[in-house]
């Protein structure tokens, strides 16, 4: 009886790929909120009612001086910097008299916040920046704003929302974690979670949405311990480790005060 003939070793037959088609647009596709419009809207106009007018708890006079605050928050407390700059502000509230009073003594008033160094010498930078090429006049355009120092796509958001009345979206780690934790604007990066909610959350909602959700990852949907027993949108809400599902009485919160004040 013949031998059968032996296969061959060390071929193996190469796997075909299949490339995934492109989108038409070329854009990378963003991921998919979890929520149907009509529960996004029901999560906004609850929000709506608890804090019918919410504010940044950042101290500042002018557009200028909100500017400067929002930039020498980063990496630190609100707390921490309106015990800052209610100093600070007092003595230099528009870009001549900041730069008349010169890095030293603004790292003085600052020396409290972390990497102050550093936003110190932003500070004076977008300062002389702001008298150069805009007049003494901080411009209502997130772009332009982009192009001072130590000033990012965040804080040129939280600008001309607060100063100007722009309805934008102000990612902070606040908006990031809920956003992604409860599904409601998954994305890997701040830019992602952004153009997700400006898309999904109801016009008439979006001038407030980003101090909504700020307020309420800070003070209840917290970091390590989300106080989901006082969560007006338990019912509501998708995030996989939530701990109650029976939503909070709905109440206006009374007029916010600025911490640290």
């Amino acid at each position: 009886m013949a031998d059968l003939p032996k296969k061959k070793t060390g071929s193996k037959t190469p796997k075909r790929t299949v490339k995934k088609p492109a989108s038409r647009s070329g854009k990378k596709r963003l991921s998919r909120s979890l929520y149907s419009k009509e529960e996004l809207s029901e999560i906004f106009a609850r929000f709506k009612v608890q804090r019918p007018e919410p504010k940044g708890e950042l101290y500042h006079v002018n557009p200028y001086t909100l500017l400067v605050a929002v930039a020498l928050s980063a990496q630190a407390t609100d707390i921490g910097v309106n015990k800052a700059t209610k100093q600070l502000f007092a003595v230099a509230e528009t870009p001549q008299e900041m730069l008349a009073l010169g890095e030293e003594k603004v790292r003085d008033h600052i020396k409290t916040i972390g990497l102050y160094k550093t936003k110190a010498k932003n500070v004076m930078a977008l300062s002389r920046k702001i008298l150069d090429d805009f007049g003494g006049v901080v411009p209502a355009d997130r772009d332009l704003l982009t192009t001072l120092p130590g000033v990012g796509r965040k804080t040129a958001n939280v600008v001309v929302s607060m100063a100007f009345g722009q309805p934008t979206i102000a990612v902070d780690t606040h908006i990031f974690r809920i956003g992604n934790r409860l599904g409601m604007a998954p994305g890997k990066t701040p830019d992602e979670v952004e153009a997700i909610l400006e898309k999904i959350i109801p016009q008439e909602y979006l001038y407030h949405a980003h101090h909504w959700l700020i307020l309420h990852g800070r003070y209840t949907c917290k970091a390590r311990k989300p106080k989901c027993e006082h969560c007006i949108i338990a019912d509501l809400c998708k995030a996989k480790e939530k701990s109650c599902s029976i939503p909070a009485a709905l109440v206006p919160i009374a007029e916010q005060v600025v911490p640290g004040m």
